[in-house]
């Protein structure tokens, strides 16, 4: 037993070694991502630096012992408690009032980014067509799926040819239109149902490897929330962040809605590239799903494995009883106009 021991020291020794470094050196890191974007890059990856550490810390306790066991028990333990540091507050933090399955005027949500490269356009739409969404807020749309979408579904879209297109079966009037389409895709379309009109916007944010690119877009989108009656509004989209980054934290401060998914991830679904290798799970929560204190979740879940790289984001809806006014009514709240 001693010199299997030994022997698991000098040859697994030095790779778990460098996991349990990896890992404890890249969450340390992205504790500063507080104040920088560059390293709040690694605090995407927290879960992916948890899971490194972990698993080191295990090995250590089954193949080695003495120093070594210490050392990478030690380095293990610093990632394990770093990288918790910055998942904890999406575990902790509130998603929101829930109705149940049941609950009146549940407004069914689909949130996908369908992907320019989607290899199974027929099949997406034809999941798509099933799911029957009362709203879908599609993003990396072409205009062959666009076409082929409408052909299949017969749904409406305010924006004929626009990159994230906000699909539904329910009549809609076009809102707000970017003075500076350059900064990002972003749509918003105007519903009515039984409690009055409400706001949906969808959005395609740049990568994180495009900070600066990124916090425009999130800040043209904060502006445009402030100016919309948020008690009912909706927002969704693929942010290219997960929430357990320093910036994704700020601006779902800064919107002013809720964010009702909880550490769902999203990406990559199959190939992430057109010849890239084929992930086995997804390992990185991008996409997301807002809404305001009039709406409370019945229910936020992702969908199967279509042809894109992501998986799509499946959310139920109930509205929650209005707050009487004045006058014992609950009218629509003013608009400012643009």
């Amino acid at each position: 037993m001693g010199l299997l021991r030994l022997a698991l020291n000098i040859v697994l020794g030095p790779p778990i070694f460098l996991l349990a470094g990896l890992s404890a050196a890249a969450s340390l890191a992205a504790l500063r991502g507080r104040h920088s974007l560059r390293w709040d890059l690694l605090a995407h990856f927290a879960p992916v630096w948890f899971a490194g550490a972990l698993l080191a810390g295990i090995c250590a306790l089954v193949l080695f012992g003495g120093v070594t066991r210490l050392v990478v028990l030690g380095l293990a333990g610093v990632g394990i408690v770093a990288a918790g540091a910055l998942i904890a507050p999406e575990l902790t933090r509130s998603a929101g009032p829930r109705a149940t399955a049941d609950a009146p005027g549940r407004l069914k949500i689909i949130q996908f980014n369908v992907w320019s490269h989607n290899a199974d356009i027929a099949g997406t739409i034809d999941w798509l067509a099933r799911e029957r969404p009362d709203i879908a807020i599609l993003e990396e749309t072409t205009p062959a799926f666009r076409r082929a979408v409408e052909a299949r579904t017969g749904w409406r879209a305010v924006c004929r040819d626009c990159e994230v297109m906000i699909y539904s079966e329910r009549p809609m009037t076009r809102g707000y239109v970017p003075a500076e389409p350059s900064v990002g895709p972003l749509s918003h379309a105007i519903f009515r149902d039984a409690q009055g009109t409400f706001d949906v916007v969808g959005v395609h944010d740049a990568w994180p490897t495009d900070g600066q690119d990124q916090q425009r877009q999130e800040a043209r989108l904060a502006h445009v929330l402030a100016d919309l009656p948020q008690e009912r509004t909706i927002l969704a989209g693929d942010f290219n962040s997960t929430p357990w980054s320093f910036a994704r934290r700020k601006w779902d401060r800064a919107f002013g809605l809720t964010r009702r998914d909880r550490a769902l991830f999203s990406w990559p679904a199959g190939r992430f590239m057109r010849r890239g290798p084929a992930a086995p799970f997804p390992i990185l929560p991008i996409d997301h799903v807002y809404a305001g204190p009039g709406w409370a979740t019945v229910e936020v879940r992702t969908g199967p494995r279509l042809g894109s790289d992501h998986y799509p984001v499946v959310a139920i809806l109930a509205p929650v009883a209005p707050r009487p006014g004045p006058s014992g009514s609950a009218p629509d709240r003013p608009r400012t106009s643009r």
